[in-house]
């Protein structure tokens, strides 16, 4: 295979955007991403776009042509992807492959979604689609609730008190707004204290208001070309040097929360691709969708063993400073969580940490990032390795 490098990206702004659609928010992170390549629209040979719910929240289908055509790429292979919250992380791996196998040579990756244009009652029945629809969604499942869920497993199966990983909990909450206030481009930008989760209202015991992602409104993209290309283009190479993907189906069949078991596979290709381990990566963008998720996320990529993730936070080990800096740029919890955005911003995050350029943000040294993007029920998981270029 061809080895594959990043050189442009652009994000927009998370939170709730009233007057752009989704398209618009595309259109910005895109031509953000494009112009620091230093390409044009024209160069670019294929466009995949990955969005989860755009065509019930704003009516729109075939989103990915119509998206090209809003930046001017006429006539290039439009591809939309979804996967839940994994979709913008599957658009960057089909990128990838095409480049890689010699397809195309110049190609964009982005996602996009605008979440908050849909009301409350509805917003939580598209969310719910994700559940397999004769098995779990007339159970009355929401998502909170699964990952309440994988909270009581977690803490029955590591013999943890519920009080104590309700404390672990909740320095993930603070870790993540913490680092998320030195993100301009976050949705919440402000830390809160301890005081402030413990007292916050409960949503599915034993998550409460600061345990859970917002929904948010949101685009990011990256331009992806050969090593060859790139080093015509940009004086600070990133690579992916590794990709992997797995899926499972529905809850009902699936045996242990506290391990999603597509993780672990895809997260092992993306090594095994990179001839990398956990002990090599120095930061990590994973997916905090709700608190315990961080902690469990972090033990399924092999950082710690597991039901030692909880204990690690108490020790420091994610932090900006710690072994393994986790969630540098706020994580959704503090960033935001635009469904099919979610993953190309994680890459966003972690191509600018390997630059250096994150400023109060940044993490020392860092040469080696990984993605970590988890959609739907377990269902769709996707990981990639990125690394300072040549």
């Amino acid at each position: 295979m061809r080895e594959v490098a990043v050189v442009g990206v652009g994000m927009t702004k998370f939170g709730r955007s009233e007057f752009k659609s989704q398209l618009e928010l595309f259109g910005e992170a895109t031509m953000d991403a494009i112009n620091e390549s230093q390409l044009k629209p024209k160069d670019i040979q294929a466009l995949f776009v990955g969005n989860a719910n755009g065509d019930i929240n704003e009516g729109i289908t075939v989103l990915a042509s119509h998206a090209a055509a809003e930046v001017g790429l006429n006539h290039v292979p439009a591809i939309k992807l979804e996967g839940a919250c994994s979709s913008g992380t599957v658009a960057i791996v089909n990128a990838f492959m095409w480049i890689a196998a010699g397809y195309a040579d110049i190609v964009l990756a982005a996602g996009c979604e605008r979440n908050t244009v849909t009301p409350t009652p509805d917003a939580t029945r598209l969310m719910n689609s994700g559940n397999h629809h004769r098995y779990e969604a007339g159970t009355g499942i929401t998502f909170p609730g699964l990952f309440a869920m994988m909270a009581h497993m977690y803490a029955h199966k590591y013999n943890i008190p519920l009080p104590q990983l309700k404390e672990y909990m909740c320095m993930v909450s603070m870790k993540n707004h913490k680092n998320g206030a030195k993100n301009p481009k976050a949705q919440f930008q402000k830390e809160i204290t301890r005081e402030q989760y413990m007292s916050s209202a409960m949503i599915a015991t034993p998550l409460q208001m600061f345990d859970c992602c917002p929904i948010s409104d949101g685009a990011a993209a990256m331009v992806l070309t050969t090593t060859e290309i790139a080093k015509k283009l940009t004086d600070k190479p990133v690579k992916i040097v590794g990709v992997g993907q797995a899926s499972s189906g529905g809850l009902s069949t699936q045996k242990d929360y506290s391990r999603p078991i597509a993780r672990e596979i895809s997260v092992q290709k993306a090594y095994k691709m990179a001839g990398l381990t956990p002990k090599d990566i120095d930061v990590v963008e994973l997916h905090d969708c709700f608190t315990i998720a961080e902690i469990v996320a972090t033990e399924g990529l092999g950082f710690f063993d597991f039901g030692k993730g909880a204990y690690a936070l108490e020790k420091g080990e994610t932090q900006m400073t710690g072994r393994i800096p986790v969630n540098p740029s706020g994580g959704l919890k503090s960033k935001g969580h635009p469904v099919g955005a979610t993953g190309v911003a994680q890459g966003y995050e972690i191509v600018n940490q390997i630059r250096g350029i994150c400023g109060a943000r940044q993490v020392d040294g860092a040469k080696i990032g990984l993605t970590d993007t988890l959609g739907g029920p377990f269902a769709s998981v996707a990981n990639i390795i990125y690394q300072r270029g040549w």
